[in-house]
C-alpha cells in the first residue's frame, strides 16, 4: 500500500520556523520525485517545491526561494522541508506528493502526481 504522511505542521509566530517531514512507502523512492504543495482557503493549490530522490535535483516556487529548504533521506524513504522566515501568507495545509521522475520538469503541476499525503496545517501568526 502507496503512503505518503506527513508530520511537522504547527502554529509559529511570523520570522519563525518549522520543518516538515514527508515519510514515503510502499513504491520504489528513487523512481520518483516528492513535491510540497499548499493549498490556502479560496485559493488554488500551489507547488513549493520538489525533489528528485535519484539525483538530488530541487526546485523552489519564487515566494519561498532563499526561505524553505527541501531535502531527502533515502535510506528512511523521508522527504523534508525545512521552512525558515515564516510569514502569515505561507500559512496553508502542506501536503507532499509523488510523481515520476522522468516528469519532474512539470513539477508545479499537481496533476502529474500519482501520490498524495494528508496535509499538515502550518498557520504563521502575525
Amino acid at each position: 500500500e502507496v503512503q505518503l504522511v506527513e508530520s511537522g505542521g504547527g502554529l509559529v509566530q511570523a520570522g519563525g520556523s518549522l520543518r516538515l517531514s514527508c515519510a514515503a512507502s510502499g513504491f520504489t523512492f528513487d523512481d520518483y520525485a516528492i513535491g510540497w504543495f499548499r493549498q490556502a482557503p479560496g485559493k488554488d493549490r500551489e507547488g513549493v517545491s520538489c525533489i528528485s530522490s535519484s539525483d538530488g535535483s530541487t526546485y523552489y516556487a519564487d515566494s519561498v526561494k532563499g526561505r524553505f529548504t527541501i531535502s531527502s533521506d533515502n535510506a528512511e524513504n523521508t522527504v523534508y522541508l525545512q521552512m525558515n522566515s515564516l510569514k502569515p501568507e505561507d500559512t496553508a495545509v502542506y501536503y507532499c506528493a509523488a510523481a515520476e521522475r522522468g516528469l519532474l520538469s512539470l513539477w508545479v503541476l499537481w496533476e502529474i502526481y500519482d501520490y498524495w499525503g494528508q496535509g499538515t496545517q502550518v498557520t504563521v501568526s502575525s
